[in-house]
């Protein structure tokens, strides 16, 4: 008899380990342009489902159609309002978000879906050179409002110039109103490219990110689980490096 009870516990315990999702449930996915990872179709501020590209895009899609969940996928602006949408709301996502201490207990996590490093970046010829933050406190530096380079810079007193769209900085360190530009590489040398800008020279390195798809923290952990599952085997097999070098 008690093994009987033992038993009915352990599959009750493992069937709501791996509950059923309601037959309606889905994951509303919000992205930005922040190319080469996710980006619209002549860098509009609005796109939805096909009309947005980039390597973690292909990579979020595949990861939801082996995990077999349902979504629904839209690229907004501002960064500031969408990262804000997804605390608040249930059921909701958001990509290509970078994983920081800070921001760790705000959502559930899956990934990486890539890595990136951070830098400051300067106009071709300039003489620059750093070999620390601590150089950079007497330059006027530009980033973007609530990216977490900004909130990095931030957090140590930096006081970086934000903008509301990366791309502006571009401009900004072309006509001289900031002297280097806080971003991330490959992004912002990408977004340089865009604009038809090259040869920004980068005179730090500070940091190494990496890139996460961040979920409302009511969402199921059933998601969270099959999601990072269907990741772990695309990177097994090749479909996260095939899909790099597309972009890369």
């Amino acid at each position: 008899m008690l093994k009987r009870i033992l038993a009915a516990i352990v599959l009750l315990l493992c069937s709501h380990a791996h509950a059923e999702l309601p037959d309606d449930y889905r994951v509303v996915l919000l992205t930005e342009n922040f190319p080469p990872f996710n980006m619209a179709e002549d860098n509009k501020n609005y796109a939805a489902d096909a009309k947005i590209h980039g390597i973690n895009a292909d990579i979020v899609r595949e990861m939801f159609r082996r995990a077999s969940i349902r979504y629904e996928l839209s690229l907004r602006f501002p960064w500031d309002r969408i990262y804000k949408q997804v605390l608040e709301q249930p059921d909701q996502g958001l990509f290509s978000t970078t994983f920081t201490a800070e921001r760790e207990p705000q959502f559930k996590w899956v990934g990486p879906l890539a890595s990136i490093s951070w830098v400051l970046l300067a106009p071709a010829d300039s003489s620059l050179q750093l070999t620390g933050l601590e150089q950079a406190r007497s330059l006027r530096i530009g980033a973007y409002k609530n990216d977490a380079v900004s909130q990095h810079l931030e957090r140590l007193g930096l006081a970086p110039i934000n903008s509301l769209r990366d791309q502006e900085n571009i401009g900004k360190l072309l006509k001289g109103q900031i002297d280097v530009w806080a971003t991330a590489d490959p992004v912002g040398p990408y977004l340089a490219k865009q604009e038809g800008v090259t040869g920004l020279k980068p005179v730090l390195r500070f940091n190494e990110a990496r890139l996460f798809l961040a979920l409302n923290r009511a969402t199921p952990d059933e998601v969270v689980e099959r999601l990072q599952r269907a990741l772990d085997a695309m990177r097994a097999d090749g479909t996260v490096d095939g899909m790099l070098r597309r972009y890369l």
